[in-house]
């Protein structure tokens, strides 16, 4: 009798582990077919599956993520929410993180912009070497007009990854609202080599002209948009008025056009760059800015960089001038791939 009964809880256990061995397989399948159906934009379709998967296992952590994804993506983010509270108790890192910074971004997206920045820290928390929260902290910061954590945001995320042309021009867009103009200025010159074109990089080179002819940022109703400190910083004082002085220069010099964006670019670089040769206790700024355009105003490649920031500017064609000085532009290339740029 007992051998019986032995015999008949080894059945059932073998028949448990096979059942849910089959829901296992059914539940990839259905994640699967929704992952894929997601991917052809068949948000709907895709929701359909992962609550399939959910009927069999509520606390699945992949099926939750999926569906949120795919809720966020059909315009209805506050539905993802209670799926991503699920899946950012997750023990696996990398799943946690993203779930993390999804639920940030809906927060941000709602205007719950300090919500947002204690999510994302959150996030950070569990992976700090996650690149893209660093933008997307930022971003939550900036919006929050909390320029100067903003710009720390900004800089580590140009650190976990120095070719993200947005990481950039967040750091570059940040600083004008804090009044650091030639922080913002070669911010702005260092987006321009990664995006040289599109709308965004016409908005960088009307920043640019901005900056050199003493404009600052104002909002949509032409309110004054930086934020002053009560006491600006000595450092920062000289490089806004060693701007101006430059710009001046050029202009009393005759130059215009290409000629005169050139004369203040190069000036501007040498005079960041030696107040950072001077200071023997070196920021991000310094390091990865400054010294990297000294080192370009040092070198020939001036004329084609100028060119290059021109290009950005829709209204003026540089086509001609980049066929007639190709050496130049083949020099600056070679240039901005063997020249070191440390943090």
């Amino acid at each position: 009798m007992k051998n019986s009964r032995k015999l008949f809880l080894i059945v059932v256990v073998c028949c448990y582990c096979c059942f849910s061995a089959i829901a296992q397989s059914n539940n990839s399948d259905l994640i699967k077919q929704g992952v894929e159906l997601y991917n052809q934009g068949k948000y709907a379709e895709a929701i359909d599956k992962f609550n399939e998967a959910l009927k069999a296992d509520p606390e699945n952590e992949y099926a939750n993520y999926e569906i949120a994804f795919s809720l966020y993506a059909s315009k209805k983010p506050k539905d993802a929410i209670p799926h991503l509270q699920k899946v950012i108790k997750s023990s696996n890192a990398s799943l946690s993180v993203t779930a993390y910074s999804l639920l940030a971004s809906i927060y941000d997206e709602d205007n719950q912009s300090q919500k947002a920045i204690e999510t994302y820290n959150q996030a950070i928390k569990i992976n700090p070497d996650y690149p893209q929260i660093y933008y997307n902290l930022g971003i939550a910061y900036f919006r929050n007009k909390q320029y100067a954590e903003a710009e720390n945001s900004a800089i580590e995320a140009i650190k976990h990854n120095p070719k993200n042309a947005s990481s950039q021009r967040l750091y570059a867009l940040v600083t004008f609202h804090q009044n650091k103009r030639t922080n913002a200025l070669l911010g702005f010159c260092s987006f321009l080599l990664l995006e040289p074109t599109g709308p965004r990089a016409a908005e960088a080179y009307g920043n640019i002209q901005h900056i050199m002819q003493g404009g600052v940022l104002t909002d949509n109703k032409g309110n004054t948009a930086i934020a002053f400190s009560p006491q600006q910083d000595k450092e920062i004082g000289a490089l806004n008025l060693g701007i101006s002085l430059v710009a001046q220069s050029g202009q009393s010099k005759k130059l215009s056009g290409a000629s005169l964006l050139e004369y203040e670019l190069k000036g501007i670089f040498t005079l960041a760059g030696q107040l950072s040769e001077k200071k023997t206790d070196k920021a991000f700024f310094d390091n990865f800015f400054s010294t990297y355009f000294y080192k370009l105003a040092q070198s020939n490649n001036v004329p084609a960089f100028t060119h290059t920031i021109i290009l950005a500017n829709s209204k003026t064609d540089t086509s001609a001038w980049a066929t007639e000085n190709l050496s130049q532009v083949t020099a600056l290339n070679d240039w901005l791939k063997t020249t070191d740029r440390p943090f």
